[in-house]
């Protein structure tokens, strides 16, 4: 796989570099509320830049339905990109029209472009590889004969798109510095990890993680449990969860994981439970095999917390992904923030999974230098630790 290093070896003053970054940061109307993604972006960003290339940034915002739509736009990120590189950046108003084309016929050396939204254009996401192609190829005409292709959007690599691996086929390609950063680290926990090694999984279905439970389970030595998944294993062991999120498709295959490594899987011992999903709820902390009728889970309780933390405390390794609760509102975020705490406390090689693990992170004022890794891509980090073919990298490593 080439890298960035090995294109800027070969030079790129004057030349038109087509990056895809992963922007998709979440908006409050028109207010960035997370910039996490953007800043992750900058080492690339800066490298090409400072070497004189014109950079032309090729990302996407949201679930648009292959067609423009304001609230989508990429407006706003390409305004706080400028105000963190310093210097205006240029937004086109369309993917690969006139104004895309205008913008980077525009661009000088050590400037850069952002395109429109790529998802207004229904080829990006389409089944069809034909139509991805001719989608590629116009992004790669903005680039030019002598153009290149940096792919650098690590939460976007395990989706087949025409941004993603298509533009990769036309162009000179080389992996940034964010791939290159977040592959090297999810080797490192899977290849070789540090023992004792320690998983933490949270969020809310069993379903969405049962792939990389099944994959890690033989790897780690202990897994912990919370977010609203616990509640489908809690009632895999014929305890009452309440009006608490379950799973009961899932319950049979819970009770087959706990059977088979229950000496690994540790659940929650108690939680805080709510008469209503609302920050103004009534709530109580309850054994975990006590849930009342007509209450909900939405958090792990203090017992659980120091529970987890001394299971984390002799870690060497630690990934986490997904929150221990409803961490956006306040009355159940102590969860999460009590395991955030003693995983940056711990002397262990920490990975943050990305998505609402990342935001937890931000939202809740945590040190990020308290973690070893925070990852740009949950749903890749999980598809790697599983041992799924990442199209994304694999059209780089051709």
């Amino acid at each position: 796989m080439r890298s960035l290093d090995d294109l800027l070896a070969e030079g790129v003053a004057g030349r038109t570099v087509l990056v895809r970054a992963d922007l998709n940061v979440p908006l409050d109307g028109a207010r960035i509320t997370d910039d996490g993604r953007i800043r992750a972006s900058l080492p690339t960003l800066r490298a090409l830049t400072d070497a004189g290339a014109r950079v032309v940034v090729t990302a996407h915002l949201g679930r648009p339905k292959g067609a423009p739509d304001p609230a989508y736009s990429l407006g706003p990120v390409a305004a706080r990109l400028g105000e963190l590189v310093g210097t205006p950046v240029q937004a086109a108003t369309d993917v690969v029209g006139d104004s895309a084309r205008e913008v980077v016929a525009g661009l000088a050396d050590g400037q850069i472009a952002v395109l429109e939204n790529v998802r207004f254009d229904p080829r990006e996401t389409s089944k069809d590889t034909a139509e991805r192609a001719a989608l590629a190829a116009e992004l790669a005409t903005l680039a030019g004969p002598d153009g290149a292709f940096v792919s650098d959007g690590f939460g976007v690599v395990h989706r087949a798109q025409a941004s993603v691996v298509e533009v990769a086929e036309q162009l000179p390609s080389y992996a940034g510095t964010l791939v290159v950063d977040e592959l090297t680290t999810l080797r490192r926990l899977t290849e070789a990890p540090e023992r004792p090694y320690a998983v933490v999984l949270g969020g809310s279905k069993v379903s969405d993680k049962l792939a990389v439970i099944e994959a890690l389970l033989p790897k780690v030595d202990t897994l912990l449990v919370g977010g609203g998944m616990c509640f489908t294993f809690l009632a895999a062991l014929g305890h009452p969860v309440g009006e608490s999120l379950l799973e009961q498709d899932m319950i049979d295959v819970c009770a087959r994981l706990l059977k088979s490594s229950g000496d690994t899987i540790r659940l929650p011992s108690d939680v805080v439970v709510a008469d209503k999903f609302a920050a103004d709820a009534n709530t109580r902390t309850v054994a975990a095999q006590d849930i009342p009728d007509g209450w909900m889970g939405l958090d792990v309780g203090p017992e659980t917390v120091q529970d987890f933390a001394a299971a984390l405390t002799g870690a060497a390794t630690v990934f986490w992904n997904g929150p221990m609760g409803v961490f956006e509102l306040a009355p159940f975020a102590d969860g999460t923030r009590g395991v955030a705490e003693a995983i940056a406390a711990s002397a262990a090689f920490s990975v943050v999974g990305g998505g609402d693990s990342a935001a937890a992170v931000r939202l809740l004022g945590l040190p990020e230098d308290g973690f070893s890794h925070i990852s740009t891509g949950g749903g890749a980090s999980l598809e790697f630790l599983e041992g799924k073919t990442l199209p994304g990298v694999a059209v780089l490593e051709t």
